[in-house]
């Protein structure tokens, strides 16, 4: 069976967007593909961080995508920082990394331009993405367009580390997600639904509760007519809600305007509405059980287990390729 790895960034509160996007499709990859899912921690700290409140993001973000139906028995889970060979590889790879070709990095160029004062990690961490990546013989990694680029750096380096020592790595290929419904915000339906959306009444967050939700969903920004249409460009506000509806329920886009041909926009809010609190009132309740009991401890010993012994025999040999023995 073909290996697929994400990686988790515990950094914010998780969304409907991200839910109908990218979550729904790690649940697609656990039942196509051998699925490695890690927390990226050591990524988060290429900024700076609480202690306390990162500790806090990364046990409330396994608990989210646990109880959304990531499933433990169809992915290895694990937490970066607590395999050590991560860190390893990526020392050597850094190494083996012309300063130029991360210099080069879209992500790096764009951050280091808006804060001139960054660690050398923000300069660096591709590398170590590339070892997440290359430690497990890895065949896809699931990226957006944006993040493309680091894969492609992660084949350059298995490409190049092959070539000079030997086949070592698996060269990955990048996994461009299937186009599903983009959740838009709320408030200003031109603009994508996100975590970091200046205004919080335009996002709903996963752990929402029903009157929070209902609410945002009421004050959504629509239009001046009363016609459930998708219409992207004339009607955003009420598309975006359509996309919501037919992204929760086993009804088409034509259903669902049939299904309100007759009705208000209010009757159709509060249908949408229930939908939301419906889908996400199941996943709330398994949240908050596993934040009071010791699972997520024992799956992440099991990932910790199963990838330590992996990662070693990777470091080893490559290790000893580089001529770093005795």
């Amino acid at each position: 069976m073909k290996k697929v790895l994400t990686g988790l960034q515990p950094s914010g509160e998780l969304t409907l967007g991200n839910y109908i996007g990218a979550i729904r499709q790690i649940l697609k990859y656990q039942e196509e593909y051998e699925s490695f899912i890690f927390v990226a921690d050591m990524h988060a700290i290429t900024v700076p961080q609480d202690p306390i409140k990162l500790r806090e993001n990364i046990r409330s973000l396994l608990a989210i995508y646990l109880a959304c139906g990531v499933d433990p028995k169809k992915n290895t889970i694990f937490l970066q920082s607590e395999n050590v060979y991560h860190a390893n590889v990526s020392w050597i790879l850094e190494c083996l990394t012309p300063y130029g070709e991360l210099g080069r990095m879209t992500q790096f160029k764009d951050k280091k331009e808006k804060n001139a004062n960054f660690g050398a990690g923000l300069l660096t961490y591709p590398v170590l993405m590339a070892s997440d990546i290359l430690l497990y013989d890895i065949d896809y990694v699931p990226v957006g367009r944006d993040q493309k680029q680091h894969v492609e750096l992660a084949r350059n380096i298995a490409e190049r580390v092959n070539k000079k020592y030997g086949d070592i790595f698996k060269v990955p290929e990048p996994l461009i997600p299937t186009e599903g419904a983009k959740i838009a915000d709320l408030v200003d339906p031109t603009k994508k639904m996100s975590k970091s959306s200046e205004n919080p009444k335009g996002v709903i967050y996963l752990l929402d509760d029903e009157r929070i939700i209902r609410k945002k969903i009421m004050s959504a920004t629509t239009d001046s007519e009363t016609r459930v249409v998708f219409d992207p460009e004339n009607k955003p506000g009420i598309s975006n809600l359509i996309n919501i509806y037919t992204s929760l329920s086993n009804l088409s886009i034509k259903d669902i305007e049939e299904k309100y041909k007759d009705s208000n926009y209010g009757s159709f809010k509060s249908d949408v509405a229930d939908i939301i609190i419906n889908t996400l009132i199941p996943i709330q309740e398994r949240y908050y059980k596993l934040l009071e009991n010791n699972e997520i401890d024992k799956i992440l010993d099991e990932g910790l287990k199963k990838t330590s012994t992996i990662a070693k025999e990777k470091y080893e040999s490559l290790k000893e390729k580089v001529g770093l023995h005795r």
